[in-house]
């Protein structure tokens, strides 16, 4: 639910792509790195033509193409193959790299959690991002301040958030990550510098729009619901139940 209105603006309003050719290329590329997150990127995926709404249905069932994970190939329009944390920023240089090389305009988008940014590897990437002056990438923060475990506080703190990435030669700006407006703004300045790659931290909530979920490390994870909390849910997002 923190994800939601940053894949809706990057793919309404920001990003270059075709849902009719998903390998057009001059697309810009968005990478989920945060894989567990891709219920988000299925709705905007199904909203934009890419994939049918009866996959939605199938949803980690035999048979179905949506796993709890996005994977390339399987699901038009995913990037990479992401879930095991810490890999898209490293698959996003990458992709950086291949563009400046070909002397493509494309772009580069690479979603990661905060949690997520205690991997190593992050900052390996995000070190090579920094000495190739990978303009055309972009890092996007879904700072929610709670990852698997608990609160990102009491895990791993990671403020100075923006003066950490500043250090690594990324132009930095923080936002409202529910702040439709605001996000919109941002996210189509992108390059923020001409000669840096960029990371925009968004403030977000985790459980945003259900309110007994909200800023609740329980709800990081469910693989069933009760009666009670489906309907609580059905209300929440504006149904009758």
């Amino acid at each position: 639910m923190s994800l939601v209105e940053i894949l809706r603006v990057l793919y309404d309003d920001v990003l270059r792509h075709d849902p009719s050719d998903p390998g057009w290329p001059q697309r810009d590329r968005c990478i989920l790195s945060k894989g567990h997150g891709c219920l988000a990127l299925y709705a905007l995926l199904v909203d934009k033509g890419y994939v049918d709404a009866d996959e939605l249905d199938r949803f980690c069932r035999p048979g179905g193409t949506m796993g709890g994970h996005p994977e390339r190939d399987k699901v038009p329009g995913v990037e990479a193959s992401t879930g095991a944390l810490g890999h898209g920023l490293s698959i996003g240089v990458g992709m950086a790299l291949a563009a400046r090389a070909q002397a493509r305009g494309s772009r580069v988008f690479v979603i990661m959690g905060d949690g997520e940014i205690n991997e190593g590897s992050v900052w390996e990437a995000a070190l090579c991002a920094g000495k190739h002056g990978l303009d055309r990438l972009t890092a996007v923060i879904d700072y929610n301040k709670i990852q698997s475990a608990g609160f990102t506080r009491d895990i791993q703190d990671l403020e100075p958030l923006a003066d950490k990435w500043r250090s690594f030669g990324f132009a930095t700006a923080e936002v409202d990550g529910h702040d439709v407006d605001a996000l919109r703004t941002v996210l189509q300045a992108q390059p923020l510098d001409d000669d840096r790659p960029s990371v925009v931290i968004c403030h977000t909530i985790k459980g945003k729009g259900l309110p007994f979920a909200e800023n609740d490390p329980k709800w990081h994870h469910h693989s069933s619901f009760k009666p009670d909390i489906l309907e609580a849910i059905d209300i929440a997002l504006g149904g009758s139940a």
